[in-house]
């Protein structure tokens, strides 16, 4: 039970967190909408995002979490703390300089990202690059905090990290509310408040490193063994991390060339995919990687496959139905969520096209989540690598293959095809992954998988029926007022679930396929 209750701790804490971030959402999409300044605003967020991804829960968790565990298991103490104190401190010194360099070339950073409105001279440009220079601070804070909540994640204190995220949608809450009508330029107070987010986030670490007896002291240590081991893993874990992050990258360009407001559109899709992702996905890896790391460590084989087993079980039974869920309620829940005031009825279309093309790559996205932390607890950097570089080229490729055709055909919302071709090539990085792991015999499989995916099909296409039966006259939704909307989402939300557990357990899954390898 010790990996599902630490798994349903995280998972609560993102949920909470998950929630919070809709309202936040619903707030930015009632004062501001879907415009040329928010494209501004969210591609100058999307950059410091962009750089934490590919540092701090990219390469430098993934290299930092193995090693520690493997210090902790040693049982030295001292030697733990001298850890921990050289890389905060080498870490810090190349943030610091890494921030100073951003915040004085914003621009050039920018015309990285946004090609199209520096060639057609858009307003967003200039608007964009102003509000990154106050973002750019963001990642030197988010990427120690990263590291603060790898330490309490090795030690099994998952609580804080999980729910420092929450001061993020606060803090934009707050600036959105309270400081927006002050500015000049209303947009600019999100960019405030997230670098008051990155402060928060950094500072309520501090109390749980202090219990723990592991508060960092900074000292420069290039040249400290742990330290080099970790810059020796993280290099090609960089490259892998970066995959991804090009892929966004690539996106974010593409999206400048297209309509006004397709930045706009595939970040309120990509909110909601972020919910079950966040929840489970993210948890997930959260929880195993350390878990994974420590039986390694032990040499402990069979119970490393059957961590791996039971996660990809948990991950099966609860994301198939989320992704039918996602695709058949797209419209009413981005009607329910944000089609007030700014956020009008063709910002509702144009979100469900990227939103339906995003859900169908929803249990890959979580696969690939739960399978390469398989390879990173090995301290095997190099094979995710390969496998996400092969995934990068399919995606780059089947963007211009899927925009061109919607494009060609005279499609609406050409940007979805950006979502498509992310979510195909998520599906071409999970069965490569899952494919080396076998092949490897580091992840054998245990029976019972044959009746599992029959009940989990069943039982979604059951749950599916019936929530079409309930939501699919969409000018209903239009008319209704917010308490309705609310009311019959949360009834169609409801009355699926309940189909879809009946009918698992009718179906024959136990609790046993939940419980299997979870300790």
């Amino acid at each position: 039970m010790k990996l599902l209750k630490s798994t349903a701790t995280v998972g609560s804490a993102t949920i909470i967190s998950r929630i919070l971030g809709f309202v936040r959402d619903v707030v930015l999409a009632k004062m501001f909408g879907a415009s040329g300044e928010t494209d501004a605003f969210f591609l100058a967020f999307k950059i410091p995002n962009f750089m934490r991804r590919l540092f701090a829960e990219g390469s430098f968790s993934l290299a930092f979490v193995p090693v520690l565990s493997e210090y902790k298991a040693n049982g030295d103490r001292q030697a733990l703390r001298d850890l921990v104190d050289h890389v905060t401190g080498t870490l810090a010194a190349v943030l610091l300089v890494l921030t100073a360099i951003g915040i004085l070339a914003a621009p050039l950073v920018l015309s990285v990202f946004a090609p199209g409105w520096l060639a057609n001279d858009r307003p967003e440009f200039n608007l964009s690059a102003g509000m990154l220079r106050i973002t750019f601070p963001y990642i030197m804070l988010i990427s120690l905090t990263a590291l603060a909540g790898g330490i309490l994640n090795t030690f099994e204190r998952f609580l804080v990290p999980a729910l420092t995220p929450i001061l993020l949608n606060l803090s934009l809450i707050a600036s959105a509310l309270l400081l927006a009508d002050h500015l000049e330029v209303p947009v600019t107070a999100l960019a405030w408040g997230v670098l008051a987010a990155g402060f928060a986030q950094l500072l309520i670490q501090i109390p749980a490193l202090m219990k723990l007896g592991l508060m960092p002291r900074p000292r420069w240590g290039w040249r400290h063994s742990g330290v080099r081991r970790i810059i020796k893993l993280m290099i090609p874990t960089l490259f892998g991390s970066s995959v991804a992050q090009v892929n966004l990258l690539v996106d974010s360009i593409i999206a400048t060339f297209l309509a006004v407001g397709s930045v706009s559109w595939l970040y309120y899709s990509d909110r909601l995919l972020e919910f079950p992702l966040g929840v489970l996905g993210i948890a997930l890896a959260t929880v195993i990687l350390p878990n994974l790391s420590q039986k390694h460590a032990k040499a402990s084989t069979a119970e490393f496959s059957a961590t791996l087993d039971w996660a990809l079980r948990l991950a099966v039974i609860i994301t198939v139905p989320a992704a039918v869920g996602l695709i058949i309620l797209a419209g009413p829940i981005l009607i329910t969520l944000f089609q007030y005031d700014a956020f009008q009825l063709d910002d509702v279309r144009m979100s469900a096209y990227s939103l339906v093309a995003y859900s169908t790559g929803l249990p890959a996205f979580i696969a690939v989540k739960v399978l390469a932390p398989g390879y990173y607890a090995r301290q095997d950097t190099k094979t995710p690598v390969k496998i996400a570089i092969a995934a990068m080229v399919t995606n780059m490729g089947l963007n211009l293959l899927f925009v061109g055709l919607l494009l060609q055909y005279g499609f609406e919302g050409p940007h979805a095809g950006l979502a498509l071709a992310s979510s195909a090539a998520a599906y071409l990085n999970a069965m490569l992954l899952f494919r080396g792991l076998r092949k490897r015999k580091v992840y054998l499989p245990e029976r019972g998988w044959i009746r599992l995916w029959i009940a989990v099909i069943l039982a979604s296409l059951a749950m599916g029926c019936l929530l079409y039966f309930m939501t699919h006259d969409i000018n209903s939704w239009y008319q209704a007022g917010v308490g309705l909307r609310v009311k019959n989402l949360s009834l169609s939300i409801a009355f699926g679930v309940i189909i879809y557990i009946f009918t698992c357990m009718v179906a024959g899954i136990k609790t046993h396929d939940l419980l299997r390898g979870a300790k």
